[in-house]
């Protein structure tokens, strides 16, 4: 059997190898541990308690372990995004209806701090970030519908039936509310706390501003100080008291962040009113008013724990606008599909579904999995995952994507990948995965916020210190007063939020338009790219490659059809499967062949009818040792001048004839190579192809760069020359032959028409697979970068100018002091500003 579970305390790689070792101890197991995600997955010979587990990881640091699923090995490895809230079952199987006593919600149980202290840590439980203090918002995952008993609400199914219990049938659950919303909500309750005991505050306070003030006349200054005394305490020890826990957290953990000021100038500014207000003959004269008492504080406090809570309360809603773009991908997948069983319709949870299963669409639904159309036909709506507005015909043997809408027709398709391995699943994992991640430029800021909190503290002290030396009476006030509010007005959170914010929306809003982007680095990245290395297979062309014609020395064009279909039979390439399908539709038999070769970057060879086939180019036939006669030649060369792709057949070392294959250039390639071009990126087409059929091509693209007869060393090795020039180089491909070149490139585009293995190895796929993308790409990175820079620049601006004029810098020339309530109201608000700059990436037009 085999369990998969949450790993919590795993900061790096040699974590990840220390617990998967120390699991492995444990007889009985094999265990394999990822860092991202921070998962576990067992296999077991018979069932080992997650207590074991825990001992085990305990003896060796402080990790923790959780059950996220269970399986059997010999079930299909379908990932629920409601499996991490599964009891575990101590016999390691399931009830049929896989009937679990489970909580829904439509997060992965998995959260994250916005500001990425921890590059892409991840926990399993809502809390605060330990390093900068910020609340974790949860990763977002798609919701599904779930069933449960009316009576007996502990019962939870995944599909329609009946309670186990009571027998009454099962009723669609509501979904709950989700971590994002319930920050807010609790935000939101203690913000209306704050507001509701410290209005009264702010106005005794500030009545003393008024002539002959009215309030003296109902009680006495003694008795209004008592009453702020205690409308403060629900301020600061309960709408405020996290603020403290995070304070105290950040000094314990010598993790300096916006909390510690905010605990230090707010403690201070109330123990200094609790002291004034019960032991005020303990200070000196230069604490004391002309009226000979104590100033106090309270107002300042309160107001200032109340601003903070405001700042945070925009944040926990602007955080839910950074994400829309993945809720509105959630939104897309369709919770209930119509199975097509022996005839009969069945409408069934989506959970349910297998590989294989028949299901049909109907008009104006949403496909529920990936698969093939096998009934009918109809038109299909892809700009969900595209970003392309006009529909596409599809038939029978057409691939239709999970989350795209139907159109006017029904049709049965058979489910080819389902759960967690959809298109639109990958697109969310990666989406999630990139909006975590974190961008070079990121390390300004990092840099700047490891000294940030800890100058910004002693510069608090200098103020008070001046004031208190140089300062007008009462000096000690106002340098007490000016060492708050420079504590409350610094905000390295608008520091460290600039860059994940960008990040997120433009990922988010890449992935609307088809580009996936694996990691901040690679949106970063390319932005700066100098020069374009694309395959020409699938990647300039269309990539349906078509057989024009078979020529054979002998005239015998269907031994040879039979032949070259037979050995492309196992083959993934383009160019092979165009072969196969031309000798289908010619009703040729294909034969088995035993010993099947693909030669990277030649072609294929094997035994057919126990002769011995090579298919491929020039490189191919000298390797083979295959004889050309100059007829052939000449005649191969005349077809690649016209740009067509060529392949020579030799059978048991003569060359007998060849296939020809034409493959259209995609509508949008030559624009968008100019466009590429235009903005300074030189473009270099490198193909398998030989120097004639590439040639023509170039001239069609208008490129002046090319090279033909490249091998995927070849590819690997010009883009190792061009880094070693400096230059930021990004690579298109599709194919298996291109994954070596996608790694090594400083940006690997995976072009999504393409195979499993490129896009593995790629760091930005493009699901409509055309060059256009890239352009779209390189806008969104540029844009993305801008935004970055622009928010750095607030930041930076903003905690520079700032500080000095909370400090009192202003007061010698202009009188101008800055009040400690002021300075919280834009600390809060300078991290409000930078995500809302954010934010407008989602109206960007690519």
């Amino acid at each position: 059997m085999t369990h998969q579970y949450i790993i919590s305390g795993m900061s790096c790689d040699g974590c990840r190898k220390k617990v998967e070792k120390t699991l492995n101890t444990i007889e009985g197991i094999q265990a394999e541990v990822t860092l991202n995600p921070p998962l576990a997955t067992i296999t077991m010979e018979k069932h080992v308690a997650t207590e074991k587990f825990q001992e085990a990881l305990t003896e060796a640091g402080k990790y923790t372990i959780e059950m996220t699923s269970s399986k059997n090995t010999s079930e299909a490895p379908i990932k629920s995004c409601c499996s991490s809230n599964k009891k575990e079952n101590h016999e390691g199987h399931h009830h049929k209806k896989e009937t679990t006593l489970i909580h829904n919600h439509n997060t992965t149980g998995v959260f994250y701090c916005p500001m990425h202290c921890e590059g892409d840590k991840t926990y399993n439980k809502p809390g605060d970030c330990p390093v900068c203090g910020m609340d974790l918002v949860p990763e977002v995952a798609i919701n599904t519908t779930q069933f449960t008993c009316p009576m007996h609400p502990e019962v939870v199914s995944n599909e329609p039936g009946d309670c186990p219990i009571c027998g009454m049938d099962l009723v669609p659950m509501q979904v709950s509310e989700s971590e994002e919303n319930k920050t807010y909500t609790d935000l939101l309750k203690k913000m209306k706390i704050a507001i509701l005991f410290t209005l009264p505050i702010f106005i005794i306070s500030m009545s003393e501003m008024i002539p002959d003030n009215p309030l003296y006349k109902i009680m006495s200054i003694e008795s209004w100080n008592w009453v702020q005394f205690l409308f403060s305490i629900p301020v600061l020890f309960y709408a405020g008291w996290m603020f403290f826990v995070r304070a105290y957290k950040s000094v314990i953990t010598s993790n300096l962040n916006m909390f510690t000021l905010i605990g230090i100038g707010t403690g201070v500014a109330f123990l200094f009113s609790i002291a004034g207000m019960f032991f005020p003959d303990i200070f000196p004269a230069e604490f004391k008013s002309h009226h000979g008492t104590i100033h106090l504080y309270f107002e300042a406090a309160t107001v200032i724990i109340t601003l903070v809570l405001l700042g945070q309360l925009l944040e926990a809603k602007a955080h839910g606008q950074t994400n829309g773009a993945i809720k509105a991908l959630l939104k897309l997948a369709p919770t209930e599909a119509t199975l097509v069983e022996n005839g009969n319709d069945k409408v069934i949870s989506i959970h349910t579904i297998k590989k294989g299963d028949l299901l049909r669409v109907k008009p104006g639904e949403k496909i529920p999995v990936d698969g093939k159309i096998t009934i009918g036909e109809s038109n299909i709506d892809e700009a969900m995952i595209t970003g392309e507005p006009i529909p596409v015909d599809k038939k029978v043997g057409d691939t239709v994507i999970a989350g795209t809408i139907n159109g006017t027709k029904s049709f049965v398709m058979i489910a080819e990948k389902v759960g967690s391995e959809t298109l639109l699943s990958q697109i969310i994992q990666m989406v999630n995965d990139a909006s975590r991640s974190r961008a070079p430029i990121q390390k300004l800021a990092d840099r700047v916020a490891k000294y940030f909190v800890p100058t910004v503290v002693i510069i608090s002290i200098i103020t008070f210190f001046v004031w208190a030396k140089f300062g007008p009476e009462p000096a000690y006030i106002y340098g007490l007063i000016n060492a708050i509010a420079v504590l409350i007005i610094a905000c390295p959170c608008a520091l460290g939020l600039a860059t994940p914010m960008s990040v997120m929306v433009g990922v988010g809003k890449g992935a609307q338009f088809g580009i996936l982007i694996k990691n901040a680095e690679a949106l970063e990245n390319m932005s700066k790219i100098d020069v374009l290395i694309t395959d020409k297979t699938g990647t300039i062309t269309e990539g349906k490659p078509s057989v024009e014609k078979i020529y054979a020395v002998n005239n015998n064009e269907d031994v040879l059809l039979q032949n070259i279909a037979s050995l492309n039979q196992h083959s993934e390439h383009p160019l092979a499967q165009a072969v196969v399908n031309f000798a289908k539709a010619k009703n040729q038999t294909i034969l088995d062949v035993p010993d099947f070769e693909a030669v990277a970057g030649k072609g294929v060879i094997g035994t057919v009818n126990n002769s011995k086939v090579a298919l491929g180019n020039k490189k191919l036939m000298l390797q083979v040792g295959a004889s050309i006669s100059e007829d052939i030649e000449n005649k191969i060369i005349t077809e690649q001048n016209l740009g067509k792709t060529v392949s020579y057949i030799a059978v048991d070392k003569v060359v007998l004839g060849y296939v020809t294959i034409t493959d259209a250039i995609k509508e949008n390639s030559v624009k968008a190579i100019k466009d590429l071009i235009d903005q300074g990126v030189e473009v270099i087409m490198m193909t398998g192809d030989n120097g004639n059929t590439a040639k023509a091509v170039a001239n069609q693209l208008h490129l002046s760069s090319f090279k033909a007869d490249c091998l995927p060393e070849d590819k690997l090795k010009e883009i190792q020359r061009l880094q070693t020039e400096g230059k930021i180089v990004a690579m298109a491909g599709d194919g298996i032959n291109d994954a070596p070149a996608l790694a090594q490139a400083n940006i690997g585009i995976a072009m999504g028409t393409g195979t499993d293995v490129a896009i593995e190895s790629a760091k930005i796929t493009l699901v409509k697979g055309d060059l256009n993308g890239i352009v779209k790409a390189k806008k969104l990175s540029y844009s993305v970068m801008k935004n970055i820079k622009q928010n750095l620049f607030f930041a930076f601006i903003y905690n520079i100018l700032g500080v000095p004029i909370a400090a009192g810098i202003l007061y010698p020339v202009f009188g101008i002091l800055l009040s400690p309530m002021l300075a919280a109201l834009a600390m809060s608000l300078s991290s409000v500003s930078v995500i809302v700059n954010a934010l407008r990436l989602r109206n960007l037009k690519l």
